[in-house]
């Protein structure tokens, strides 16, 4: 039964006919076609109309570009759509001139929900300056397996009472910009090591282990008024076992995606949940090669989600979810219940008056929201207070020009997302220069497999002080974050740290000592902005304190790392 007069809708009598009236007047082909929510790059701005999909996410573009497609679909349509863009870390995520704020894990560091708050303030303002409506945050994973590749710097780290106190700020940021949010990834993603890009992963927590962790923070920000939740590939096999126990073996490691138990069980009833449920990208392996996609696309809906995200081909999609309606795989019950929520969020966000009075997308001038100086200082403030200096057993800070005056400076590095520095070695590098150092990028520090390799006292009379700089992103699609020496040749492994003072700094992965207890002096910076860069600069030449506090276990439990 769906309230919409009730929490997270709230609407009154006028709006509740709008969503009845909308649903009577669509056809079947408009019907199914608000069940969709595309990346709009794959398809041209008058089919999206015509197909009458429900939501669409631009990835970061020029603000001044996507404002313009944003007009012109939201001009055209008949139904105004959901805008959707992944504001995890500021408005960078839904255009390349938004403000890059900070990762999830960097506001945690601070341990200042007035950092969360901003995030979701600066993330969800600069995403409606542009004509967006909903955002694909916050976070409210828990990081609880340090292997995992896909959550780390994503979340707000491996306490719960602290990821629930910083996803409720960032929300109330969200609510002040009039964005309405996503919390995800139910049932919860960071006890597996895997990846459900790749497979379908397992939040392998018993009923009770969950309840006290995931489900409570589910529980408080559905309270809160939480307008939807974006669904996992992810199985949670002790409550799909608990809410029906005739199930089989393997359908007890179904993805959420495609499980009655743990959507309609778990999130609708235990957890209370009355808004719209999307499905996390369908293009992921944990959705693709858990059943034939013909059968899958329809089962997703029937199985309590609402909106699905993404596509392998919208065209196919589409006509897989209309042949599986046709042919009684998706009932006419179900789709009216997508169909309501779908048109609930949007008239709870007052779209179909913003339709009347044609200001669905703001005028150009609300664009000087981005990157304002405002949202910058509280971004440079953020990266003062986050840097983490994890340890410093070998009592080397702070540097100086006069004490270290000649630094070999290695850096191991993937590809940075857009607005990232991605070259934070370089950046870091200029820093250094600027406050007076010398600083080399030596690709002859190897000993092994070389020819004459070279001398221990001949680097000492080199260099003074060695630099790693690590910036090594958890994205989609890998298996693993580690330190692969093999993989970069100008990062020799820390074979010197005994002979040389060495300094570590990761700007990504906070767990680099696992692979390298060896680092006497060891710090974490959480993220690739410029802003982060500085403050390290800053920090380790003793320009400012250190006042970050690690919102995981960097040492990994082992005893080892903390020497």
């Amino acid at each position: 039964m769906i309230d919409l007069n009730a929490k997270p809708f709230y609407l009154d009598d006028n709006d509740i006919e709008w969503v009845h009236s909308t649903i009577r007047d669509m056809t079947l082909e408009e019907k199914i076609g608000q069940l969709f929510c595309p990346i709009a790059e794959q398809i041209n701005v008058n089919k999206l109309i015509d197909m009458n999909v429900g939501g669409i996410m631009y990835l970061p573009r020029q603000a001044a570009e996507i404002r313009e497609k944003y007009s012109r679909i939201q001009t055209k349509s008949k139904i105004p759509f959901l805008l959707a863009a992944n504001t995890e870390y500021g408005g960078i995520g839904v255009t390349t001139d938004g403000t890059n704020f900070g990762k999830p894990m960097q506001v945690a560091a601070t341990d200042e929900e007035e950092q969360a708050y901003r995030l979701g303030l600066v993330a969800c303002s600069e995403t409606a300056a542009i004509g967006g409506n909903w955002s694909f945050a916050p976070v409210i994973d828990i990081d609880k397996n340090f292997l995992n590749p896909i959550t780390n710097v994503r979340t707000y780290g491996s306490d719960a009472d602290r990821v629930l106190r910083m996803a409720k700020q960032f929300f109330r940021g969200a609510k002040e910009a009039e964005i309405a949010v996503s919390i995800k990834h139910f049932p919860g993603d960071g006890v597996d090591d895997r990846d459900q890009h790749l497979h379908v992963t397992v939040n392998s927590l018993s009923v009770e282990e969950w309840s006290a962790s995931y489900g409570h923070l589910y529980k408080e920000l559905i309270e809160d008024g939480a307008q939807t939740v974006m669904i996992g590939h992810i199985a949670q096999p002790a409550w799909a076992k608990k809410l029906n126990p005739h199930l089989s073996e393997k359908e007890l490691f179904l993805p959420a995606t495609l499980s009655k138990e743990l959507l309609q069980g778990l999130l609708r009833k235990e957890c209370s949940f009355n808004g719209m449920i999307v499905s996390d990208a369908t293009t992921m392996l944990g959705f693709m090669n858990a059943m034939p996609r013909k059968y899958a696309i329809p089962e997703c809906i029937m199985c309590g989600v609402d909106m699905f995200l993404f596509n392998t081909n919208l065209d196919e999609d589409y006509a897989y979810m209309l042949g599986g309606y046709k042919e009684g795989l998706l009932t006419d019950k179900r789709l009216e219940e997508a169909l309501t929520r779908i048109l609930g969020l949007k008239a709870s966000l007052k779209l179909h008056i913003k339709q009347k009075e044609g200001k669905l997308v703001p005028n150009a001038s609300a664009l000087k929201a981005l990157r304002c100086e405002r949202h910058l200082q509280w971004a440079k403030d953020c990266a003062d207070k986050s840097v983490t200096l994890v340890k410093d057993t070998a009592c080397l800070l702070p540097i100086t020009p006069q004490t270290h005056p000649r630094i070999a400076l290695l850096s191991m590095e993937s590809e940075g997302r857009a607005g990232d520095t991605g070259g934070c070695a370089d950046a870091l590098k200029k820093e250094l220069e600027s406050l007076g150092f010398a600083v080399d990028e030596p690709d002859d520090l190897h000993y092994l497999n070389v020819p004459d390799p070279p001398m221990i006292e001949d680097i000492k009379k080199r260099y003074d002080l060695i630099v790693y700089c690590f910036n090594l992103q958890t994205v989609s699609n890998q298996t693993a974050v580690r330190l692969n020496w093999k993989q970069f040749s100008n990062c020799p492994f820390p074979w010197l740290v005994t002979e040389i003072p060495t300094i570590a700094v990761s700007f990504a992965n906070p767990y680099h000592l696992y692979d390298a207890p060896e680092f006497k002096t060891y710090i974490n910076a959480y993220a690739q902005n410029e802003y982060t860069v500085r403050a390290v600069a800053e920090k380790i030449t003793g320009k400012s304190k250190f006042t970050g506090r690690s919102p995981v276990d960097a040492f990994c439990g082992k005893k080892e790392c903390t020497f």
